[in-house]
């Protein structure tokens, strides 16, 4: 049994949170997260060149 407390939202609402939501993680949290994660790859194989293999072609 569902009480109508539940749906303290009502469906207008929700449709813009969820529309503002969508907008926020497209535009904003995945570009962010895609640059952070690729550049902290990127650091990583940097100073593994440095400290512990030696750059490429290095025999």
């Amino acid at each position: 049994m569902e009480h109508s407390e539940n749906n303290i939202v009502q469906e207008p609402e929700k449709k813009s949170f969820e529309w503002r939501a969508f907008c926020f993680i497209a535009i904003f949290l995945f570009p962010i997260l895609s640059v952070v994660l690729i550049g902290g790859y990127g650091f990583l194989i940097w100073m593994s060149q440095i400290f512990l293999f030696g750059p490429p072609g290095h025999g």
